[in-house]
């Protein structure tokens, strides 16, 4: 079994660390960042199977982060974490319940869908130190 890796961003810090076994054994592993910056500087360095977008930012932000990753080329899915107010953004390839039995089956569901279409390879450029 390969693992998936999911770059969640802005959730709830508890919500990866609390579940993390539980996330881990379904096959994922979850890097958790708090900013917009901390997001753009893990996926250039990274290669990452979806991005989770947690409602504690802005949905402006939120579209602002997945306009940056699609001009890197990438076609990673983009996740969004529904909302209480109810906004959701079009610009997401999805949105999900804020609940965490429903989140790590949905996650599944989506990366199943996603698998299942053809991905045109991308080159992330890193930056040498």
């Amino acid at each position: 079994m390969s693992l998936a890796v999911i770059l969640a961003v802005g959730l709830d810090p508890s919500l990866p660390t609390a579940q993390s076994a539980v996330w881990k054994s379904a096959g994922y592993i979850v890097i958790s960042v708090a900013s917009i910056k901390q997001a753009i500087d893990h996926f250039k360095a990274g290669d990452f199977d979806l991005v989770l977008l947690g409602n504690s930012i802005s949905l402006e932000s939120k579209e602002r982060l997945t306009f940056l990753i699609r001009t890197f080329g990438s076609n990673t899915p983009v996740v969004c974490i529904g909302n209480p107010s109810g906004d959701h953004g079009s610009f997401a390839d999805a949105t999900l319940k804020n609940d965490s039995s429903e989140l790590l089956a949905d996650v599944e569901a989506l990366l199943a869908k996603d698998a299942s279409r053809p991905r045109e390879q991308t080159l992330v450029r890193r930056e040498l130190i």
